[in-house]
């Protein structure tokens, strides 16, 4: 399954569909990433495992390159 990763202002920002969700992966990203913020659709494996230092996640910037926010 596949997420939406994207730069907030208090870090990095992930949205995880519900599986269940008859939206495509680009319709939640429009409806749910901010005006001009870029994003990304990433594996959930590519997330790290442990959540102890989640507020310490990065993401550069240059490889948010799926799309913008609506």
């Amino acid at each position: 399954m596949k997420s939406i990763v994207y730069k907030s202002e208090t870090g990095v920002a992930v949205v995880h569909p519900a599986p269940e969700c008859p939206r495509t992966l680009e319709e939640i990203a429009q409806k749910d990433v901010p005006a001009g913020a870029k994003y990304k659709f990433i594996e959930l494996t590519e997330l790290p495992q442990s959540r102890e230092f989640r507020n310490a996640w990065e993401v550069d910037e240059s490889e948010l390159t799926d799309g913008v926010g609506a």
